[in-house]
């Protein structure tokens, strides 16, 4: 496990240990999605040895090709002496206009996130300027002082740092280590040779059957299998508007997303994916809107999680409604009566995870109804 250590004065050395242990870093997530854990052993002492305003700064860790930094105020910044302020540091010095998103949670005795201590304010843009974000007023110390979640003098926080970059868009125009996808591109788009049809919404898609059973289980199951579609050369699909099949069969047949494919195209096509089990396609798209959750989309992101097994995508929309603006702009939008009525379980999971932590009993009673 790589750690990152607060820089302290000698004088502070023998007296506490404040460290960043990085306990995530999850392949599907390139080198721009990193989860840290800050340790802080010896809360006391750093509270203090350290005045109001004054601050311990981490050592340098990577995220998105840029190097950042974390600075912790056991006391609180200028402006919020009764609480803890941590930030978020940019230390790249060229660097510009780099847009990150930092949620802080505060962990339990079982190292989960603590849902009414759990802060994430969307997207923010960095640059030589405007280095610093976070947070003057993450948590009131007195408040903190007196719940279980300050054990043997010990706070933990995780940080979830994310450098937003247009995934899909680099999917698109990668360079590609050969010309395989080019030349199959070119199939498609030309329409030689192709032996089968999809009639989608009243709109004609011709293909090839090799490259369908090659590419989805579930198509060589319907196109070789027993199954009535075997036989036919023209394939109904149902429920899926054209331009989603055909964004589908352009990653079928390039394995690249189109670069014009929005977070709301990308939501469809993520339960397309699901639908014919293309798991690279499942992937970008769910990493796409993980990266996009906001007040107008979260609902739908939500509910296309619970019903369809997303668990990250679930994660990522939980923790932006632990904010309670995020979860008050979320019912006043357009899916929030669809995510209501499809998927209760849910809506009470959300509730039970932000109740404070000594509220046990009403989580249960929540869970049960």
């Amino acid at each position: 496990m790589d750690t990152l250590v607060f820089h302290l004065a000698p004088r502070m050395a023998k007296h506490c240990k404040i460290s960043i242990a990085m306990v995530a870093d999850e392949s599907v997530h390139r080198s721009y999605v990193r989860s840290y854990v800050l340790k802080v052993d010896g809360y006391s002492r750093a509270k203090a040895l350290l005045k109001n305003g004054e601050y311990l700064t981490s050592t340098t860790f990577s995220v998105g090709g840029h190097d950042w930094a974390m600075t912790y105020y056991p006391n609180g910044s200028a402006v919020c002496p009764d609480y803890i302020s941590i930030f978020l540091h940019l230390r790249s010095a060229c660097a510009e206009d780099v847009k990150a998103n930092f949620t802080l949670s505060l962990l339990d005795e079982n190292r989960e996130p603590v849902l009414s201590y759990t802060r994430n304010q969307g997207t923010h843009t960095f640059s030589r300027k405007a280095p610093n974000w976070g947070y003057h007023n993450l948590m009131k110390k007195a408040k903190l002082e007196k719940s279980e979640h300050l054990r043997d003098d010990c706070l933990t926080i995780r940080c979830d740092v994310t450098v937003m970059k247009e995934i899909l868009h680099e999917e698109e125009t990668r360079a590609s280590p050969d010309d395989l996808h080019r030349h199959l591109g070119d199939l498609l788009e030309s329409k030689d040779a192709a032996d089968l049809t999809f009639q989608v919404g009243g709109e004609i898609f011709p293909a090839h059957r090799c490259v369908m059973v090659a590419r989805s289980s579930v198509f060589k199951a319907e196109l070789l299998g027993a199954m009535e579609e075997s036989s036919s050369s023209t394939i109904k699909i149902y429920d899926m508007e054209p331009d989603v099949f055909k964004a589908l069969l352009h990653f079928i047949y390039t394995d690249k997303v189109s670069p014009v494919v929005d977070v709301v195209m990308a939501s469809h096509l993520l339960v397309a994916a699901d639908r014919y089990n293309i798991d690279r396609l499942k992937q970008i798209c769910e990493e796409k809107l993980c990266c996009h959750v906001d007040s107008n989309m979260v609902a739908t992101s939500l509910a296309i999680a619970e019903q369809h097994g997303f668990h990250r995508l679930k994660e990522a929309c939980l923790r932006f409604l632990a904010s309670p603006s995020n979860l008050e702009a979320m019912m006043a939008s357009e899916g929030y009566e669809h995510l209501k009525s499809s998927c209760p379980s849910v809506l009470k999971e959300l509730v039970a995870r932000i109740l404070p932590a000594e509220w046990n009993a009403a989580k249960d009673i929540i869970m049960s109804i």
